[in-house]
């Protein structure tokens, strides 16, 4: 366990926490399981090496991630309970979708070390109900997306801005500060490539694609143990979805061009919703979003479009991208029967500075939502404002 130690030590000296996530602040890190779920690349490692170093950097906290060599030969309840007899506190696991009976061992980690805190990221398309052990009713669980507008501009920009709530946006209360710096070109920016926090890097968008082929190849085929070939129908319907969005899913053809049953589709769409590669759209006939039929598929967030797509991406997909992945992370949204979406009381329909009224007169709780204005003003909303929801 010492070699373990060394390297906990290293990573936790290693990390910068010049700037640390508001997820950060919303975490009960002292209960005594923690899960922190999503989807690869939007910082969950970093977010825990940082809370160890700023909160918990003693000997009694420990770093591990779960695909150590370390663990060919061990457990974690070995670890757990070296750990523990040895004085420990807190134990970060990482990654734990890479190691084969987590649910289990954690369970009777929970169960057995009464004094011990175990805190693990995973993948986004775990499921804490499925398996050997059910950990939903002993462990606190949180769901880390990438970044928002807002998140990104403190990040890129130092330009610092508030969250507001739903409310507060479709009031209009959203205030952006002036100066050279206008909301438009900004957000822009951001739907390009400002969704995931290695956005500086110059082959960013190399980087998101090797992601996206490790979620397909590795994390969602081991999750549900699919087959060589199947594993090879889900790129394939990958790639289609990425050239096709917004995909309006018939999974008979589906089933057909990808030579299996149209059940099988559905369910292949559903794992990569899971993985948040991309954003199921339920219609809201049972008014709770997901009891609907799925009526569309988007990509994940547009950074992912950028990357994937084979040539520029539509505008008004991308605008319908970027206002589910932004307010999708605090609010349930469904498509609207009679507009683009609906979001709780209110009805939303996204488009440019020319998008008309029409189709929402007369509505109650219905708006206009504008790409291209900096400004909004009654039932209109410019799209950027929904970037400062979290």
């Amino acid at each position: 366990m010492d070699k373990l130690l060394e390297k906990s030590r290293k990573k936790i000296a290693e990390i910068s926490t010049d700037y640390v996530r508001k997820i950060h602040e919303d975490i009960a890190w002292d209960d005594r399981l923690v899960a922190i779920l999503g989807e690869r690349g939007v910082g969950k490692t970093t977010l825990i090496l940082q809370h160890i170093k700023l909160y918990d950097n003693t000997p009694t906290a420990l770093y591990v991630t779960a695909d150590d060599l370390w663990f060919t030969s061990h457990t974690i309840v070995d670890l757990a309970d070296t750990f523990y007899k040895n004085g420990g506190r807190t134990l970060y696991i990482d990654e734990i979708h890479r190691y084969h009976n987590w649910s289990v061992e954690l369970k009777n980690i929970y169960d057995t070390y009464t004094s011990l805190k175990v805190v693990y990221t995973g993948s986004s398309i775990l499921d804490i109900h499925r398996g050997g052990a059910d950990l939903s009713r002993r462990q606190l669980e949180y769901t880390m997306y990438g970044l928002s507008f807002r998140e990104y501009l403190l990040l890129a920009h130092n330009i610092e801005m508030p969250i507001y709530t739903l409310d507060d946006i479709v009031s209009n209360r959203v205030k952006f500060p002036s100066g050279d710096n206008r909301p438009i070109a900004l957000f822009k920016e951001y739907m390009r490539g400002g969704y995931y926090p290695f956005f500086q890097q110059i082959d960013s968008y190399s980087r998101l694609q090797q992601i996206v082929n490790q979620t397909l190849e590795v994390d969602i085929p081991k999750f549900a143990e699919l087959t060589m070939t199947t594993i090879e129908k889900l790129k394939r319907l990958m790639y289609v979805i990425a050239q096709s969005v917004p995909f309006k899913p018939n999974y008979s053809k589906l089933g057909r061009d990808l030579e299996c049953h149209r059940t099988s589709v559905s369910d292949l769409v559903l794992l990569l919703d899971k993985s948040h590669l991309v954003q199921i759209l339920r219609d809201d006939s049972f008014g709770v979003s997901s009891l609907g039929k799925v009526d569309k598929v988007y990509l994940g967030n547009t950074h992912l479009a950028y990357a994937l797509c084979d040539t520029t991406p539509d505008v008004g997909n991308l605008r319908e991208t970027v206002f589910i992945s932004l307010v999708k992370p605090k609010h349930d949204v469904m498509a609207s029967s009679v507009s683009d979406f609906k979001v709780g009381k209110y009805t939303f329909k996204v488009g440019g500075k020319n998008k008309k009224q029409k189709q929402i007169q007369g509505m109650e709780n219905a708006f206009i939502v504008k790409d291209d204005i900096e400004y909004g003003y009654l039932n209109v909303i410019p799209l950027w404002a929904f970037g400062f929801l979290y």
